[in-house]
């Protein structure tokens, strides 16, 4: 009823008494035009500002643009959200900076017809921003070409996806590759599918394959078929092989469903706790040997659980005579490193039993061969064990006697399964401990002619400092007598067989 009245009395000219009355309605608007009518306009702006009426806002924008002040007008214009009013004023006033901050806030439609403007004026580096943020990718990725305008093109790059116009994603990627900014050019061949290319790319430029990379380069079962997609897994895999990146082409080559070369990159990765987790669950039998294999290059002497899994991989895959060859391995490492004969024996006796399980032998007379060169090291393991016990049991004529007939084997034979410096050894300690002193010295120079002709392995490596200290004191003759200055050795391994025992028996858990 106010604004009624107030309207009322304005019609009968009374504009004093029309604002007091629509001061007192709350009528912003109302009192705003008055103001603007009774030539006051400078308290019709401060009342405007100091309210959120648009309707104010756009009258005092309409008031300052018939009075000439374009700028107030502008600003009134955007204030009352009337931009098109705003871009009209800034382009007939060609009010560059202006419209330039007024681009910010208008619409989508208002962007392209302002980045037009700025097209028109040649300044394309701002039409080029404009068109990108007014949804016209197309025209903008075209003017920052032409401008080089490097950050433009990123940022949309970087705003690019499946639901892209390929063409367009295309014409970034060339993009990027003649400018030699190839990582940028991979992710966006990525996302228009073209694997194979963005691959090549990687390859020929050195970019890194990262996993994100890699995975943006894997091809779903949705979008091509299964023969496309094992293709383009096992480029990408033959690829991070080329970098270096073992375990992702392990991961590339498995999901394209070649298992047998994802152990081979797994292999080239050296981890031996994967390797064995992927043999575990591969159940290949190519791929346990494979992993069998590699695990004898480890320290399997010392690791116990490095040792079951190759036995267990070897049992898995079948591949009984590779397991004999490596009980027979195991034979050699217990004889030579530990001097154990009874677990060489053990070994060889696996070794044997493998060997007699094999029915459908690939090459039966290798594998003959192989059992019969078993069986004879299995023969003179078991005599030097037997003549160790002889003499434990101090049956030592008898002891003495075999181990001169057993020194009468054929060299090479006798070598690869008993080394003569440990027979030459027992029958030194039983003499010195029995205290014949000049039987001693005479298997001693034997063994030191032996070991002469043979590899000139120091002496020490087969008697203690105890026993060859003992045999000098009791030919009353310096220890340097027996051994020249020039053989002595730092301490041998019977020098410390408490450390042995404790090895052997981690390795016997």
């Amino acid at each position: 009823m106010m604004k009624w009245w107030g309207q009322y009395v304005e019609s009968q000219g009374d504009m004093v008494s029309a604002l007091k009355i629509y001061s007192n309605a709350g009528d912003i608007y109302s009192q705003v035009r008055v103001l603007c009518f009774l030539g006051k306009e400078s308290i019709a702006a401060d009342l405007a500002r100091s309210n959120t009426d648009k309707a104010a806002f756009y009258h005092m924008a309409r008031y300052y643009e018939t009075v000439g002040n374009f700028e107030e007008a502008i600003n009134m214009f955007t204030k009352a959200t009337a931009y098109c009013n705003a871009v009209r004023l800034c382009k007939e006033n060609n009010m560059v900076e202006e419209l330039w901050n007024l681009s910010i806030v208008v619409s989508g439609k208002d962007k392209i017809q302002i980045a037009k403007y700025f097209e028109e004026q040649g300044d394309l580096e701002k039409s080029a921003i404009l068109y990108h943020r007014g949804g016209m990718l197309h025209k903008a990725i075209d003017l920052a070409f032409k401008t080089q305008q490097y950050d433009i093109l990123q940022e949309i790059a970087s705003e690019l996806n499946a639901t892209s116009d390929p063409a367009l994603v295309q014409s970034c990627a060339e993009y990027f590759i003649d400018n030699e900014q190839f990582d940028k050019a991979v992710d966006l061949l990525a996302i228009v599918k073209k694997y194979t290319e963005a691959i090549d790319l990687c390859v020929k430029h050195n970019v890194q394959l990262t996993e994100d990379l890699a995975e943006k380069l894997t091809p779903s079962n949705e979008l091509v078929d299964e023969e496309t997609r094992v293709r383009v897994l096992e480029s990408l895999a033959e690829s991070l092989m080329v970098q270096g990146d073992y375990h992702l082409a392990t991961k590339k080559f498995t999901q394209a469903g070649d298992k047998i070369r994802a152990m081979k990159a797994l292999l080239k990765s050296g981890d031996t706790e994967k390797i064995t987790f992927f043999a575990s669950v591969s159940r290949q039998r190519e791929i346990y040997i494979m992993a069998a294999n590699y695990l004898q290059s480890a320290d399997w002497q010392n690791h116990p659980e490095v040792l079951r899994n190759i036995i267990t991989f070897y049992s898995k895959a079948k591949a009984l005579d590779l397991l004999a060859n490596f009980y027979v391995a195991c034979a050699q490492v217990e004889i030579d490193e530990f001097q154990n004969y009874e677990k060489g024996f053990g070994a060889l006796t696996e070794a044997s039993r493998c060997l007699q399980k094999i029915t459908e032998p690939r090459d039966p007379k290798q594998i003959q061969r192989a059992s019969e060169i078993v069986q004879q090291r299995l023969s003179l393991v078991k005599r030097f064990v037997d003549i160790r016990k002889l003499f434990e049991r101090g049956d030592g004529q008898t002891a003495i006697t075999q181990s001169q007939q057993l020194l009468m084997t054929n060299g090479n034979d006798l070598e690869v399964a008993v080394r003569r410096g440990d027979i030459y050894s027992i029958m030194i300690q039983y003499q010195v401990k029995t205290k014949n002193f000049s039987e001693a010295k005479q298997l001693f120079l034997e063994l030191r002619q032996v070991l002469e002709r043979s590899n000139n392995t120091p002496i020490t490596y087969y008697l203690s400092k105890e026993v060859i200290q003992a045999l000098a004191d009791g030919l009353g003759v310096p220890i340097n007598h027996l051994v020249p200055k020039s053989s002595k050795v730092p301490v041998s391994e019977q020098d410390n067989e408490e450390d042995v025992e404790e090895v052997a028996e981690e390795y016997a858990r």
